[in-house]
């Protein structure tokens, strides 16, 4: 009596089996009240059952008619407001005409099975009972063909809603990374410049390193997370091509225990949170500072911590507490984007001359993508993890 959302071969074959199946109970349900209210009147049982049959075919066909109109006028895609109306002038129609066809077609069996009959005037009471009847089976029709079909759009209008939203978050996270590359080539070439005419063997070495790092800038765009191994090994990069420029001006520290290589995070992260304290703590200080990373892993939160020498100032990354320059509202955003409320950055000053840039995130790993030692990072780690002087 109704359709479903298939695909159109499927679901016209859908819809004819549940039309023939629908009518065909509803005039199977007829013929049992026949039989239950016969009484005496039990010859005229075949007749009575070929009545019902000619109920179930002729609401058949015109259910049908019903909705190919319908569809043929888009009342699917009608507001309730706007459906309503029609289909009580429709169903009146139908209901009327279903008593005219129903009625000319026993009238003439009952002439071909009793010719004795032709006398008997018509009923009309019976005429109006029965389609008023009709009109209520119509109704019940409709409410499922046409329910069906505001279901399959309310669906529909999630998953459209849903797939805008994806849209809109991959190309916001996009942006975000493509703000990064030219930030990363930029300041890359701008130290290889400095250092191309006093010391070429240097720059060479520098270059190599950018290189690494524009490697992995590049690779960031096909994922939205990594291994923190993997991000930390970028960020070693980062700083020995700044330990080139700023020599014994900076010191650091990685402070990371094994089992946080494998823990999952945004590609850029560390790296970025890295560079904002050297370009804004570290590098504008003549005696230059002391940076400290340091992760720990305490379910369910990963806490990340990038400590640097220096105070906040109008001219650092973030002027006020929460943060506000490009690059930590760069991060913050990522880290919304993938992790929504469950994923926090604090930048504050820690004490008189040290900043302090906080990270939370939901502890996920990815011991595959990481591999054993797979960046050769264990050995490194275990370097830089004692306090004191810039590695070599």
């Amino acid at each position: 009596m109704f359709t479903t959302s298939f695909a159109s071969p499927q679901r016209r074959r859908t819809y004819w089996l549940l039309q023939l199946v629908g009518w065909l109970l509803y005039g199977v349900l007829g013929l049992v009240l026949v039989f239950i209210f016969a009484g005496s009147n039990r010859p005229a049982l075949p007749f009575l059952s070929l009545v019902e049959l000619y109920v179930a075919l002729t609401l058949l066909g015109l259910s049908h008619g019903l909705r190919n109109y319908a569809k043929r006028h888009g009342w699917v895609s009608l507001s309730i407001g706007r459906l309503l109306p029609r289909l009580l002038l429709a169903h009146t129609i139908v209901a009327v005409l279903s008593q005219v066809i129903i009625g000319l077609l026993s009238r003439a069996s009952l002439l071909l099975l009793h010719p004795a009959s032709t006398g008997q005037s018509y009923n009309w009471s019976m005429f109006i009972g029965y389609a008023i009847n009709v009109e209520f089976v119509m109704w019940l029709w409709s409410t499922l063909y046409f329910g069906q079909h505001y279901l399959e759009r309310y669906r529909q209008a999630e998953i459209d809603k849903w797939k805008l939203a994806a849209a809109v978050r991959e190309a916001e996270m996009q942006t975000l990374k493509a703000q990064i590359n030219p930030h990363f080539l930029f300041n890359g070439l701008n130290n290889i410049r400095a250092l191309i005419g006093e010391d070429p063997e240097r720059a060479r070495y520098m270059l190599s390193h950018l290189s690494e790092l524009l490697r992995y800038a590049i690779q960031l765009n096909r994922t939205e997370q990594v291994p923190l191994g993997r991000e930390l090994a970028v960020v070693r990069d980062y700083l020995q091509l700044e330990s080139l420029q700023l020599e014994e001006r900076l010191r650091y520290t990685l402070d990371v225990p094994a089992d946080c290589l494998a823990v999952s995070v945004p590609p850029m992260l560390v790296q970025v949170l890295v560079e904002n304290a050297v370009k804004h703590g570290l590098a504008p200080r003549p005696a230059g500072g002391t940076l400290h990373v340091q992760a720990r892993c305490a379910p369910p939160e990963l806490l990340l911590t990038v400590e640097n020498t220096g105070q906040l100032s109008p001219d650092t990354a973030a002027p006020r507490p929460d943060g506000t320059g490009t690059g930590l509202r760069n991060v913050r955003e990522r880290l919304r984007l993938l992790f929504g409320p469950q994923a926090t950055l604090h930048l504050e000053q820690a004490d008189a001359d040290t900043v302090r840039a906080t990270v939370r995130l939901p502890l996920t790993h990815d011991s595959a993508a990481l591999g054993p030692d797979r960046f050769g990072l264990d050995a490194q780690l275990a370097a830089y993890g004692s306090a004191g002087a810039r590695p070599h």
